[in-house]
């Protein structure tokens, strides 16, 4: 009997764990330990422009009906912080390089490009790859998005006519660069900017970016602008728990303004 006892207990604590006390505390040893979270740190800096722009392409409106469209609407002012908002830094590599958190993922597999203003709002728009983005109306004419790049998959797409208050989305299924037009206005144009992982950022107004939650380790991080002929690279460590610091300087091409 006493052998058969203590078979039982031994299967029994195979089975179920450890016994345990009417508090819940295990009477003899702990079960085994939670994994830790995969530790992680922070990227941010400053992003100037340099080479001011000397002119702008001269915008036209070839197919538009007189009264509202048909004259363009006026450039931005401040055209150096027009070109900051253009400017994405993304960390090179895919998800089973940088492993991310499935909120993360999912927060950068949607996205959002007005048709306001006869502009497209934002220019540039960076997503993760398999996210939809919206392209709502809210002008108070018609416009028709459309997309020839073989990045948008399919072959591209072309959302149609539709007006103020209607929202047309597509799913980009792969990493690329997206031009995005206006069948109705030819001189509308944005960019989607589809990334293979979900650690990038944008300036805001004042020049400054972070990437949060970046596992710890060697990356290359790239800055990227759409009239750049070649990317910027640098090499940087991230280390648990810490800030690294890398500042930018774009310097664009003269002339011609999105």
């Amino acid at each position: 009997m006493i052998v058969s006892a203590v078979s039982t207990l031994t299967l029994a604590t195979a089975l179920y764990g450890a016994p345990r006390s009417s508090n819940g505390v295990p009477s003899d040893e702990p079960g085994p330990a939670a994994p830790r979270a995969r530790a992680t740190g922070r990227i941010e800096g400053n992003v100037e422009i340099t080479n001011a722009l000397a002119a702008r392409r001269p915008q036209y409106r070839p197919y538009a009906d007189p009264g509202s469209g048909a004259v363009p609407p006026p450039p931005p002012r401040d055209a150096i912080a027009a070109e900051i908002r253009n400017v994405v830094l993304y960390l090179e590599g895919d998800t089973a390089v940088l492993p991310a958190s499935a909120e993360l993922i999912a927060r950068r597999r949607h996205g959002s490009i007005a048709q306001h203003g006869e502009r497209f709002v934002p220019h540039v728009l960076a997503v993760m790859k398999g996210a939809t983005v919206d392209f709502p109306n809210q002008d108070d004419i018609y416009h028709n998005v459309y997309s020839l790049s073989a990045d948008a998959g399919r072959g591209g797409f072309d959302l149609g006519r539709y007006p103020k208050g209607s929202s047309r989305s597509w799913t980009f299924p792969k990493a690329g660069t997206v031009s995005v037009f206006c069948h109705i206005h030819g001189d509308m144009s944005a960019t989607v900017l589809v990334l293979a992982n979900p650690f990038f950022a944008t300036p805001d107004e004042s020049h400054h970016y972070a990437i949060e939650d970046v596992p710890e380790g060697d990356y290359t991080i790239i800055g990227w602008h759409e009239r750049i002929n070649q990317t910027i690279t640098r090499h940087i460590h991230v280390a648990a728990g810490q800030t690294t610091v890398e500042n930018f300087n774009i310097p664009l091409p003269q002339g011609g303004a999105k």
